[in-house]
């Protein structure tokens, strides 16, 4: 029997009522395994007491060698990662800002802000070996075991200067169109910095010591710490309006910009649970940025850490995280010369942050 006006169309009704629900079924299973899931559970584990005066910036953890380097103003506090024990120092290392480890070549290498220098020391002894003249105020610094290069980007001369690892000399100079911020390697030949007033980040050909992209990170602005995942070819940029901008970095795709806390200057990344890391001394909190699903990036977890807690170095033996940061009392008054004076740092009171899981 032929059914009458719209008899097709009603006997599709169950098949479709079935689909609908299999499709929500499905999107709430992908929600339960991703969005929904438990947050990974970083806290503050403990606290290092390090002390002495001045400020700080970046610093290095030697996972292999475990030793962490941590910049304090005009030298450098090496602590072993094992026993939290301050186990030297390495002096004279006039507004350093950041250290670079050549483990296959026994040598390390400080940027020098004020002196406009870099020192090359010696990883056993942590003796002094030489120094090397850079462009004015170097800032990031990073070494490429490709080339064997190390290269020291200098904030007020727009370049990076390029130095020999193993001879300890320059090797040449790449000018940059903008004010190098900071930076990372890929262990095969690519080097990459932030541009923070043009808010790009630039590929570097290690080898043949000359940029290769210039690549745009809207809606990223004011690019600060990057981290990287060389098995994936993505970077973890950091940027000064509360965003972190994942990039591919073979085509300089901005893949994702999930928020970040205020007042970010160092990122990381680990690759053993796969996520990536935003220091923000602005509320002093620790971003964890993990692939929800494929291609798709957010926040998964939040942790409170301590105000000033800006930069960062991840241990990638125990997955731990160290911020460095102290307390602070008011700023001094506005002058004409320093119209935004930093707060007073508390005597005695620098200290690292250490948060895992």
């Amino acid at each position: 029997m032929q059914g009458g006006p719209g008899y097709g169309s009603h006997s599709r009704l169950p098949c479709l009522v079935i689909a609908v629900t299999r499709r929500l079924i499905l999107t709430s299973l992908l929600c339960a395994l991703a969005l929904c899931a438990a947050p990974p559970g970083y806290h503050v584990i403990r606290k290092i007491h390090l002390g002495g005066e001045g400020f700080w910036d970046y610093l290095t953890a030697d996972s292999s060698a475990r030793r962490l380097y941590v910049s304090h103003g005009t030298h450098v506090v090496v602590v072993d990662l094992d026993t939290d024990k301050v186990v030297g120092d390495i002096p004279d290392t006039q507004g350093v800002h950041g250290i670079a480890v050549a483990d296959d070549l026994g040598r390390g290498f400080t940027s020098n802000g004020r002196a406009n220098n870099v020192t090359i020391f010696d990883l056993q002894t942590l003796k002094t070996i030489g120094t090397v003249a850079t462009g004015t105020n170097p800032d990031s610094i990073v070494y490429d075991p490709a080339s064997k290069r190390v290269f020291a980007f200098n904030g007020r001369s727009s370049s990076a200067t390029v130095i020999d690892g193993a001879a300890g000399t320059v090797a040449g100079t790449i000018p940059l169109d903008g004010k190098p911020e900071y930076t990372t390697a890929d262990g095969a030949g690519r080097v990459y910095v932030n541009l923070e007033d043009k808010s790009q980040v630039v590929e570097i050909d290690s080898k043949q010591m000359k940029v290769l992209n210039t690549w745009p990170l809207a809606p990223c602005e004011s690019p600060s710490g990057m981290g990287i995942d060389a098995a994936h070819h993505r970077l973890f940029v950091g940027c000064h309006n509360r965003m972190m901008a994942v990039v591919d970095a073979t085509s300089g795709k901005v893949l994702a910009t999930p928020p970040i806390g205020p007042g970010v200057d160092g990122n990381g990344f680990d690759p053993d649970p796969g996520y990536g890391f935003s220091a923000n001394g602005g509320d002093g909190t620790l971003t964890v940025i993990g692939e929800i699903a494929p291609g798709k990036f957010d926040v998964v977890e939040s942790v409170s850490t301590q105000r000033g807690a800006r930069t960062m170095a991840v241990d990638t033996k125990t997955h731990n995280v160290y911020l460095p940061t102290a307390e602070f009392g008011p700023p001094p008054e506005p002058t004409a010369d320093n119209p935004r004076p930093r707060p007073t740092m508390v005597k005695d009171s620098f200290t690292l942050v250490v948060v895992g899981r």
